[in-house]
């Protein structure tokens, strides 16, 4: 199968009266890895630079969730719900076993999964995330309004200040992500509805306002990974999943923010490939 994402066909299938639009790459057989991405993100949202070098090791999938991209429906109002979509994507495709790498609001996704769908999932990685009831977690909102209207005052993408810490280093690492995300040209998919945004933004204020999960039920093997400075999703609770989930294994990336696992991606591939080769 083609490695490099750009150049990945967009497909589609439907569960439950939902169309869902996917691509995959990377050699088929084993376990597949399935991307679970970030708020307001659809399918042209992954770095290639962390997709193409693990699709060269594994099969990978992304897919745009439930009323996002090119998938049809309407977004769901909680990770819960969410996670109920992105198992009946799975289980159209046919796979009883999957690993799962979600990032920011795709790795609350994954913990919802992971609890109520245990048998499903080998492997976790989750990145630039927090628990369920994670102190800091419903300021995201605030966060990423302020930051939309900085991004709008600049022409710039509001990613830059999202992801990204604003000093010399952060910067350049933010314009050369923001590069690299419009490599792909062609059947790119239509930017996330403002409605769409809302509706995400109510179900990450409320993840992080809900009860705290129990996430020392996870006995999947788990990777955690951020940056030092996480604006959106505060780095301390990388290190409150660590402590709470058994065996987990952390890695924080200095002098980088929400991003940091893009800003680093030449030191984070290796470690997940490691990591899923086990």
């Amino acid at each position: 199968m083609n490695t490099a994402y750009k150049d990945a066909p967009t497909n589609t299938i439907t569960s439950g009266g939902i169309t869902y639009a996917y691509r995959e790459l990377g050699p088929k057989g084993g376990v597949p890895v399935i991307f679970l991405v970030h708020l307001a993100g659809n399918m042209d949202n992954w770095d290639p630079r962390v997709i193409d070098p693990i699709a060269g090791k594994h099969h990978v999938i992304t897919f745009s969730n439930r009323g996002v991209g090119s998938s049809t429906g309407t977004v769901p109002k909680s990770m819960e719900s969410m996670a109920d979509d992105a198992v009946a994507f799975i289980k159209a495709l046919g796979y009883e076993k999957v690993d799962i790498f979600g990032f920011s609001m795709g790795a609350m996704i994954a913990q919802a999964l992971v609890l109520k769908h245990p048998t499903l999932v080998r492997k976790l990685i989750l990145a630039g995330t927090g628990p369920s009831g994670g102190k800091g977690i419903s300021k995201v909102v605030v966060t990423t309004y302020y930051d939309i209207l900085r991004g709008a005052l600049t022409r710039q993408d509001p990613k830059e200040f999202l992801f990204f810490n604003r000093n010399a280093t952060g910067k350049p690492a933010a314009k050369a992500f923001i590069e690299r995300l419009k490599e792909r040209t062609d059947h790119r998919e239509a930017p996330v509805t403002i409605r769409a945004l809302q509706t995400q933004l109510t179900a990450i204020r409320n993840w992080g306002r809900s009860q705290p999960k129990n996430l020392a039920a996870i006995t999947q093997p788990t990777l955690i990974a951020n940056g030092d400075n996480d604006r959106m999703v505060p780095s301390m609770l990388s290190n409150t999943m660590h402590h709470q989930i058994p065996g987990s294994e952390l890695v924080i990336y200095p002098d980088s923010g929400h991003g940091g696992i893009f800003q680093f991606h030449e030191r984070f591939v290796p470690v997940a490939l490691e990591f899923l080769s086990r």
